[in-house]
């Protein structure tokens, strides 16, 4: 599984469209993904402070069988290999979707229950 973070702008949008798409794919070429110990780092760097966010959870072989293919490409500046979804996330390829943000306390993310 792959995981995304979403803006609640770009997942409003999705829920209309049945495809969810950042500005990064329209930008880039592709939708920046993370593996699951990935996540909170990324959330740290590109999230922190913004609320209303959701964590989705990418199935891959569903990605595939809907022909979007998934390229992972090194990451300089992380030194890590991060996955690229190369096109729009059909929503029957999102498994699980969770609230995701900052515990109140610390103002650091955690990871949902069961991931």
């Amino acid at each position: 599984m792959l995981y995304r973070i979403a803006e609640p702008d770009d997942w409003e949008q999705a829920q209309k469209t049945g495809f969810f798409a950042s500005p990064d794919l329209a930008a880039e070429g592709f939708i920046h993904c993370s593996e699951p110990h990935q996540v909170l780092e990324t959330a740290q760097l590109y999230y922190a402070g913004r609320s209303g966010l959701q964590l989705l959870e990418l199935d891959e072989e569903a990605l595939a069988t809907a022909g979007v293919r998934v390229k992972r490409e090194w990451v300089e500046r992380r030194q890590q290999h991060f996955a690229h979804v190369l096109g729009a996330v059909p929503l029957a390829a999102v498994r699980r979707v969770w609230a995701f943000g900052t515990k109140a306390v610390d103002g650091k993310f955690s990871l949902p229950d069961g991931l």
